[in-house]
């Protein structure tokens, strides 16, 4: 049996104050910090022109248009800002190293690298060409020589927003109390949910797209999560692949996707990419037995002060 000293004043967390039930409660207070930052960053987006049409009022089209201008700013206010915040309040000097410190994990085995970068969009171009019968057709060269440029912005405007909060901050928590499956699938609903408003924008195809659309994007968010889970496990909890994965189907979903597969709408197309998800998500927690990438005992996190305890 092993003991430990108590912790000196110095170290011991307060637990009083202000500040203390997100202490207590930070995985809690993410979420809820997140959605409301994010919310209310966007509400002038779903409000206007682009979205409900309650505001007269459209957003240039120059720095990438509405959605640039619209969805950016409540993104960044959101996952990554409220990462920030909840560590350094939780977990203090330590724990933000720890969340830096994922972030800069690039030196990861190659074959990684071509999973994320070529891999997703095989998965995507087999879906799609599943979904569209065989009728497939070659893409521009305006979209081939755009595919990479494009696929750099995402990664510091989708990748960077989102993937701090859920992946780097709260997977790990989850994975610590729940397991990587159970963990997952508690941070798949949170992951959809943050993305709920967008719906009632152009940027969920609002007012046009079929009920099926929303649907079909949550069913991808509880599917894809896993496999986010399993490349974020498989490489040291690396965030950059974790990054590259996410917007790798974003990238393609939005530059080739309609060049290649002309004849599937934007609402077969969600559809599409759900089942492609499905169908990797359950070839992985079979062939990794449920554990994701994910080495070593379960552990229990103690919520007040991120202190842990095995069971």
């Amino acid at each position: 049996m092993t003991t430990t000293s108590p912790p000196t004043a110095a170290h011991r967390p307060r637990t009083g104050g202000f500040l203390a039930p997100i202490r207590s409660h930070p995985l809690t207070s993410f979420f809820v910090l997140a959605n409301v930052m994010s919310w209310i960053a966007w509400t002038p987006y779903v409000l206007s022109q682009h979205g409900l049409g309650l505001w007269a009022y459209r957003f240039p089209d120059s720095f990438g248009g509405g959605q640039i201008l619209g969805v950016l700013p409540g993104a960044y206010l959101g996952p990554i800002a409220s990462a920030l915040l909840i560590t350094a309040i939780a977990d203090g000097r330590d724990g933000l190293r720890r969340w830096t410190s994922r972030m800069w994990r690039w030196r990861v085995r190659w074959h990684w690298y071509a999973i994320t970068l070529l891999g997703v969009p095989a998965a995507m171009l087999l879906t799609g060409f599943a979904f569209s019968g065989g009728q497939v057709s070659a893409p521009s060269l305006l979209a081939i020589s755009a595919y990479v440029p494009m696929l750099l912005i995402q990664m510091v405007t989708t990748g960077l927003a989102e993937e701090p909060g859920w992946r780097d901050f709260a997977l790990p928590r989850l994975q610590d109390r729940f397991g990587p499956l159970a963990g997952s699938m508690v941070l798949g609903p949170f992951w959809a949910l943050w993305h709920a408003p967008l719906f009632l924008t152009e940027w969920g195809g609002w007012p046009h797209a079929h009920w099926s659309r929303p649907v079909a994007f949550v069913v991808f968010c509880l599917a894809f999560n896993l496999v986010m889970t399993w490349v974020f496990n498989s490489t040291g909890q690396s965030l950059p692949l974790a990054v590259l994965a996410h917007v790798s189907v974003n990238n393609f979903a939005s530059v080739l996707w309609t060049d290649i597969f002309p004849t599937i709408d934007e609402d077969r197309a969600m559809v599409a990419t759900a089942s492609g998800a499905v169908v990797a998500a359950v070839v992985l927690v079979i062939a990794t037995r449920g554990r994701l990438g994910l080495d070593g005992p379960r552990r229990v996190v103690g919520e007040i002060g991120g202190r842990r305890a095995d069971r």
